[in-house]
């Protein structure tokens, strides 16, 4: 049995059990088809102590984060745009110049960062995986190829020294030592200085069923109440939080110093309030979680059934790691969805880990015109609806599985 990655305490309680399943980002070449996949357990538990919700661990950070890792944030325009005005407004906040330093973790490739150089502020990434690393480089970021944490973070400090703002979106739920991490941010942060993280918020994820945004990659499913705790042990606190819709529910956490001046705003308390509400603090919300995924996993499953009796030709959009999860646990194969198109020429040319659906182009949608397109990652609905908006000139309807079944 798992000891929790925060608190240490025996992990006795499942909040989830997706079967076996392999890693959601283990594309497939063609040659590759016909040989034997790894899969591992993927289970979630919840700490009944601290209350992190988190993975029971098969996989080191270094098996999961591979050189050809294929996640290109760049590739939603959305999430562009969603980058650019925060670092425009947090530019502004913290009132950042040349004389500045900027560090961000999980850089990726360069999504977020050319924001700041294109300011001319001093800023720095770190990012593990190489191609991503490679493509921030290109545009002149300085990247550090590396994973994050207390050792990284003190050779960083000698050479550069400390940072007036550390960023990091979407990384919290990918660590596995989430105290050497924390930790790190605390040595590397500057006296006066500012973290932000970015995460998916996990009272949302109950609230809304968002079982498939668990896998391999997420070690950890995170509540302003455990991350409070976390940063407390660090020597840090939270003084403000801001509620964002990315990622459909995630939270903003403003960082400093424990000892910092800064007071704690409203919306810290209000959310806290919310969480306890929710029955974020109470086993029996996490007890009941696995029923009701498998309630829509039945009704994806009932759809796709009834649509290929009908003969209608079923595909999805986005290959990404919450639709390898969805399919997987829904036993879904190429039968019941022809293929998925996704915009990363990364994924292009593969076919999806343990289910085999081939991955296009969008291309390929034009050339097929499906009666239906599943969204998988219903976060970009709005997005991807604008984007393929021309299957309406054939009849064609999109489709998003889950919390309910919605064909518009």
């Amino acid at each position: 049995m798992n000891n929790c990655r925060f608190c240490k305490k025996e992990l006795e309680h499942l909040f989830m059990d997706l079967g076996h399943t392999p890693f959601s980002n283990a594309y497939l070449y063609k040659e590759q088809l016909h040989k034997p996949e790894i899969n591992f357990p993927l289970r979630i538990y919840v700490c009944d102590d601290c209350w992190l919700v988190q993975t029971e661990d098969f996989a080191t950070r270094e098996e999961l984060f591979t050189d050809d890792y294929p996640y290109y944030s760049s590739t939603s325009l959305s999430w562009l745009k969603h980058c650019e005005d925060y670092s425009n407004k947090i530019i502004d906040l913290l009132e950042l110049n040349q004389e500045s330093c900027v560090v961000e973790i999980a850089a990726n490739d360069g999504y977020l960062l050319k924001n700041f150089k294109n300011k001319d502020i001093p800023c720095f990434g770190f990012e593990p995986t190489k191609e991503t690393a490679e493509a921030a480089s290109k545009q002149g970021i300085n990247i550090i190829q590396e994973f994050f944490g207390v050792e990284t973070s003190k050779v960083f400090s000698k050479e550069h020294g400390k940072a007036d703002l550390i960023i990091g979106n979407n990384v919290y739920a990918h660590v596995p030592d989430i105290n050497d991490f924390t930790c790190g941010m605390k040595d590397l942060l500057k006296s006066g200085g500012t973290i932000n993280l970015e995460f998916p918020h996990n009272m949302r994820l109950i609230e809304s069923a968002q079982f498939d945004t668990i896998y391999h990659e997420h070690f950890s499913y995170i509540s302003l109440h455990t991350v409070n705790l976390i940063f407390k042990e660090a020597g840090l606190k939270i003084y403000d939080v801001q509620e964002l819709s990315s990622h459909a529910g995630s939270l903003r956490i403003y960082g400093c110093h424990i000892d910092d001046p800064r007071e704690i705003s409203d919306s810290f308390y209000e959310i806290l309030l919310n969480e306890e509400k929710m029955g974020l603090r109470d086993l029996k919300t996490y007890l009941e979680f696995q029923l009701i995924a498998e309630n829509i996993k039945n009704n994806f499953l009932g759809f796709l059934l009834e649509q290929k009796n009908k003969g209608k030709v079923v595909c999805a959009y986005g290959a990404a790691a919450k639709g390898c999860t969805f399919l997987n646990f829904a036993g879904v194969r190429k039968d019941l969805i022809s293929f998925i198109c996704d915009a990363a020429s990364s994924k292009q040319g593969k076919f999806m880990p343990s289910s085999h659906i081939p991955i296009y182009s969008p291309d390929k949608i034009q050339e097929i015109k499906p009666d239906i397109v599943i969204i998988l990652p219903w976060n970009l609905e709005k997005e991807i609806t604008s984007q393929l908006s021309y299957i309406r000139d054939w009849g064609g309807k999109f489709c998003v599985a889950s919390p309910d079944i919605k064909v518009f």
